[in-house]
């Protein structure tokens, strides 16, 4: 399929997207985020992709926000069929059921930082700068980021955030638990291409039902999450992963899962 926003490889069995608008410093508009949903579909309808690695084009930003062009003319009805595509996009991608990793490349701000939310694991480079700024606009964040930042670093940090509109540098966004790692520019694709092949070599059904573990059962009462889990600690059970690979550590070999 011919991209006009979005430029995607797959390499060692993983689907690399970059958002290539370099123009607008990546900005998501309308058009780049149905083409992000039809390569999120694709993803998880293809058993041989074990996940993706979501990027920007060039040095400066990752997603430097939504298309503020799109936001100036819309009338409040309006203003929530926007926010609830975005919203929708992002649900589909952090429920894909594989790991998608986001790595952060210069500015995510705004509708770029609610993109690297959605992704399951952040990898930064230390020259990036992530931030929710949408309030220095008289808006605010709209693609699920006043509800996931929050979940992830905390309700008193992700309010300074978002009320001040003040980005975090790569070190803070470390510190606060936002970013998984940091590496410096140069070494920040070699660095998430690493982390992938290490989640591949992994059992892809158990790896997919503990994705599906965490985010089910995050905002769940605690008794009813284990539960949860024990759910889907079964239905790993029922996998041929399951027995390969409890198999092979007895028989002191490496595993050879099919992802069955």
């Amino acid at each position: 399929m011919d991209w006009k926003n979005l430029l995607v490889a797959e390499r060692d069995g993983w689907c690399e997207v970059t958002v290539n608008r370099p123009g607008s410093l990546n900005a998501l508009n309308g058009e780049t985020l149905q083409e992000l949903r039809a390569v999120v579909l694709d993803l998880r309808a293809r058993a041989e992709l074990r996940g993706m690695i979501v990027t920007g084009a060039g040095e400066k930003a990752f997603v430097a926000g939504a298309d503020i062009g799109e936001l100036a003319g819309l009338n409040p009805e309006q203003a929530i069929d926007f926010a609830r595509q975005g919203q929708s996009i992002f649900a589909l991608l952090e429920g894909c059921g594989k790991p998608v990793i986001a790595a952060v490349n210069g500015f995510a701000l705004g509708g770029g930082c609610e993109l690297a939310l959605a992704c399951h694991i952040r990898v930064l480079s230390r020259s990036a700068k992530i931030g929710q700024p949408e309030v220095a606009l008289g808006v605010i964040p709209g693609y699920g980021g006043t509800q996931r930042l929050a979940r992830i670093i905390g309700v008193g940090r992700a309010l300074e955030m978002i009320l001040s509109g003040d980005p975090l540098t790569a070190e803070e966004a470390y510190r606060v638990g936002l970013a998984n790692k940091i590496t410096e520019p140069a070494e920040l694709m070699d660095a998430c291409r690493a982390l992938a092949g290490r989640i591949s070599s992994r059992g892809p059904r158990a790896v997919s039902l503990a994705l599906t573990a965490v985010l089910g059962g995050r905002d769940l009462p605690l008794s009813q999450a284990q539960a949860f889990e024990a759910a889907q600690f079964g239905l790993a059970a029922a996998t041929e992963d399951w027995k390969e690979g409890t198999e092979a550590f007895l028989q002191k070999r490496k595993p050879a899962f099919r992802g069955r």
